[in-house]
C-alpha cells in the first residue's frame, strides 16, 4: 500500500475519475453560467455578446434585490428553527416513552416529494374548505386570512411547510451526534450532582458543537438556493412578494426566455453563496473546533 501511495502515477490515476466527473457537473456548469451571463440569448437561436450589461442590471433590478431579502429571510428563519430540533431530538435521546414511535413520524416529511407536500400544504391553506381556516373558524373567527394570496403572509405561510418538510432531516443528524456523546462522560456529571439542563448544556452541547456549525451551514446555503416547494405552492406571487433567488432565475430564463440575465442571476447567486458560506465558516470556527473526550 506504502508502495502504491508513494507513486505519483497511481495516485493520479485513482483521482482522475473522480476529477472528471467534478469537472464535468460542476465545475464546467459554473463556467458555462458566468459566460452565458455575458450574453443577450432567448436560449435558442444566436446569442449577442454585451459584456456586463446583465450583470450591470440585475445590480439596480429591485425585484431581484428583493428575492435576495426573500431568501435571507428564509435562512434566518431556518437558521432559528434549529433550536427547536435540537430541542426535540434532545428530548428524544432522554429515552421518553414512545420516542421510537416519535422518530418515525418526524421523518415522514422526508419520504415525501416536494410536489406532494406543495399539494398537502395547499389543501391545508384553501381559503374556503382548507383545514386551517375550518380551523379558525371553529372559533369563531369569521374573516379568516387568504394564506397565500395576502401579500403581507404569504411569505411567512410559505415558511412553515418548508421548516416542516426538512424537521426530520435536522433532528435526525443531532439525535444521532447525541448518540455519540459517550455515557461515561453525562454518567460522571450525573454523580458530580448536574441537572438534566446541565448536562444538556455543560455536556452534550459542547461535544456536537462541530454537528451544530455543519447544519447552520446547511440551513443557511440550503434557503438561499431553495426553489421548489415555493414555485409549486405560488410560484413567487403575488406580485413577487414570495419570490425568491432561485425562482426568479427560473422566470427570467425559462418563462420570460432571457437566458442570458438568468444566467447573471444563477451566477450571482453562486457568489452571494460562496461568500456567505465563508463568512459563516469564519464566524463559527476556532482553534480548538475539536471536543477530546
Amino acid at each position: 500500500m506504502d508502495k502504491v501511495m508513494s507513486n505519483k502515477l497511481m495516485i493520479a490515476l485513482y483521482i482522475l475519475p473522480a476529477l472528471l466527473m467534478v469537472s464535468v457537473f460542476i465545475f464546467v456548469p459554473i463556467v458555462l453560467t458566468g459566460y452565458y451571463g455575458l450574453m443577450d440569448w432567448s436560449g435558442i437561436g444566436s446569442m449577442t455578446f454585451i459584456g456586463l450589461e446583465n450583470y450591470k442590471e440585475l445590480l439596480v433590478d429591485k425585484k431581484f434585490w428583493d428575492s435576495v431579502f426573500h431568501s435571507f429571510l428564509l435562512a434566518v428563519f431556518s437558521t432559528a428553527s434549529l433550536v427547536i430540533y435540537l430541542l426535540i431530538s434532545m428530548i428524544l435521546d432522554s429515552k421518553i416513552k414512545g420516542s421510537d414511535f416519535l422518530r418515525k413520524v418526524y421523518l415522514i416529511p422526508m419520504l415525501l416529494s416536494s410536489v406532494a407536500i406543495a399539494q398537502l400544504w395547499l389543501k391545508i391553506y384553501h381559503p374556503s374548505n382548507g383545514m386551517l381556516n375550518s380551523f379558525l373558524g371553529f372559533f369563531g373567527i369569521e374573516n379568516t386570512p387568504d394564506w397565500l394570496a395576502d401579500p403581507q403572509i404569504v411569505l411567512y405561510a410559505i415558511f412553515i411547510p418548508i421548516l416542516w418538510q426538512y424537521a426530520g432531516f435536522y433532528i435526525l443528524i443531532y439525535y444521532a451526534a447525541l448518540k455519540n456523546v459517550p455515557n461515561e462522560l453525562i454518567e460522571a456529571a450525573r454523580i458530580d450532582g448536574a441537572s438534566p439542563l446541565q448536562i444538556a448544556l455543560k455536556v452534550k452541547l459542547p461535544l456536537i458543537a462541530g454537528i451544530i456549525k455543519v447544519t447552520i451551514v446547511l440551513a443557511i446555503v440550503g434557503s438561499l438556493k431553495y426553489f421548489d416547494l415555493i414555485w409549486v405552492m405560488t410560484g413567487g406571487g403575488p406580485n413577487g412578494h414570495s419570490e425568491v433567488m432561485a425562482s426568479y432565475m427560473y422566470k427570467e430564463a425559462f418563462s420570460s426566455n432571457n437566458f442570458g440575465y438568468g444566467s447573471a442571476i444563477a451566477f450571482f447567486l453562486l457568489i452571494i453563496t460562496l461568500i456567505t458560506t465563508y463568512i459563516i465558516r469564519k464566524l463559527t470556527s476556532h482553534e480548538n473546533d475539536e471536543v477530546q473526550y
